[in-house]
């Protein structure tokens, strides 16, 4: 079977919320309340939960996620990592990179519909907020076209003044990912005064999602986000996304009844089946009504789309309410749709896993191999060595990273030289949790035991009598 030949005349060659001159247009989405809609919003409440909750987390006396990009400390499910630990930060990142490309490839932008914080903002908070101040989309076009009355005033002003106040708690979230919740806490309850750098840029931040959620909106997914713009590279035919069936759909439009026939035979086929040369789509344009970018799904994939899934809802309502088979926009694939085959896992889907699986087997060792604590010892620039009563002492720097959240006691021994010995400059070292010592020390050694003017050793690093680390370094002699 062929393909219904679609007026290709319909598709456009700009984006769709913009007019030819390059004027925006407003949109004003129809809400649907669907199964999917439904489903969406409880997800959105898990996610909105978890975003709002974790900085306020605490594993052990610290948090339980921290993006501290000032101090340059991060920690992840309560593990803390550092600028030393960057090659796994990055790893991280590469391995996350491939996920999605992986994900992408197989169920298309179901992240952008379901998970991304944008979406989940615009669509499952501020726009409820708007429609129960303003109304839905018809109440909300006149009341933008309209004077401004009190109505108008005491709506608009309504609006703006809550959006800006979740705008501002949005920014001490996020605030709260950054320097922790302590620390958020005594800005807050400290004078502003004292804090005036942190306050200009809560108050900046708060401006900027108020003007992300009231104004920018879509633009943020269509021109700022490239993850739709890599769809285009992404996707092949065999990626489940949404899309409308043409094959079902096409030639669209009404359904009327049947007119007078001149041909008796003919006006018998349609009392039969008034409809037989429609296809199931209506042409009731909800699909497009409902769509939060402005497009028409029926047009097929578009960098706008999100995959938010309004206008399966919409055009299940309508399909439900004219006797037809649910399912003309659906999660489906292009070959699913032409050819009725259904995902399987061939060798694109096999090659980004198996690349996956690697990555993910590299990063998990690298995590479990991960020391708890790691050290940087030299010797003190501009010195060489001293000779003192038959001994020979070098100089030399430390510096003790403790990844760990726990504070320890340290000591240092100098291994395969039992004669060897260790002068501390200063206090014992002690490391604190998740924090970095430093020190100096000497180290002394008999002259008649050095080998040769340049010897390597090996220093250990010991906590309750435990070795947790240990460095190479050199040791200089006199020539003999």
């Amino acid at each position: 079977m062929k393909p219904p030949k679609i007026d290709t005349t319909e598709f456009r060659d700009h984006l769709s919320n913009v007019t030819e001159t390059g004027k925006r247009i407003w949109i004003y989405p129809r809400i649907v309340v669907g199964q999917l809609y439904k489903l969406r919003t409880y997800f959105s409440w898990l996610l909105l939960g978890f975003l709002f909750g974790i900085p306020f987390v605490e594993v052990n006396g610290g948090p339980l996620f921290l993006f501290n990009v000032i101090e340059r400390k991060f920690i992840f499910f309560g593990v803390t990592f550092f600028p030393q630990d960057f090659h796994l930060v990055a790893f991280g990142l590469l391995t996350f990179i491939v996920f999605i490309i992986l994900f992408t490839v197989i169920f298309g932008r179901v992240w952008c519909g379901w998970a991304c914080p944008q979406t989940i903002f615009m669509e499952m908070l501020f726009r409820k907020i708007e429609n129960f101040i303003e109304g839905d989309y018809r109440a909300q076009q006149r009341l933008d076209a309209q004077p401004w009355d009190t109505e108008k005033i005491v709506k608009k002003t309504s609006k703006h003044v809550i959006f800006f106040i979740i705008s501002f708690l949005i920014a001490n979230t996020f605030l709260a990912y950054i320097i922790g919740k302590r620390e958020l806490f005594s800005i807050i309850l400290d004078n502003p005064l004292n804090h005036i750098s942190g306050l200009v840029a809560i108050v900046i931040f708060t401006f900027v999602f108020y003007f992300v959620f009231a104004k920018f909106r879509e633009l943020v997914c269509i021109v700022v986000c490239p993850y739709g713009r890599l769809q285009g590279v992404l996707l092949d035919k065999k990626s489940i996304i949404v899309a409308y069936d043409f094959l079902r759909g096409e030639p669209r439009g009404k359904k009327k009844k049947v007119e007078e026939q001149p041909n008796p035979l003919e006006e018998l086929k349609a009392l039969a089946n008034p409809n037989a040369n429609k296809g199931h789509c209506v042409d009731c344009s909800i699909c497009v009504q409902v769509c939060p970018t402005g497009i028409d799904i029926r047009n097929g994939t578009q960098l706008e789309c999100i995959g938010c899934t309004a206008c399966i809802d919409a055009c299940d309502e309508v399909m439900v309410k004219t006797n037809q088979p649910t399912g003309l926009i659906r999660y489906a694939s292009l070959d699913g749709i032409e050819q009725g085959k259904k995902l399987s896992f061939n060798l694109r889907i096999k090659a980004y896993t198996g690349v996956l699986v690697a990555l993910l087997g590299i990063l998990a060792y690298m995590l479990i191999t991960r020391s708890d604590v790691e050290t940087t010892l030299l010797r003190t620039p501009g010195l060489t060595y001293q000779e003192e009563k038959g001994n020979v002492s070098n100089l030399y720097n430390i510096e003790i990273l403790n990844k760990t959240i726990n504070a320890m006691p340290v000591s240092l021994r100098v291994k395969d030289y039992p004669s060897a010995q260790i002068k501390l400059i200063g206090k014992p070292l002690q490391l604190n949790k998740s924090d970095l010592t430093k020190g100096s020390f000497f180290i002394v050694i008999p002259k008649k035991e050095l080998e040769s003017p340049s010897i390597k050793l090996k220093v250990e690093i010991l906590s309750n009598g435990q070795v947790i680390d240990e460095v190479k370094t050199s040791f200089l002699g006199p020539m003999e």
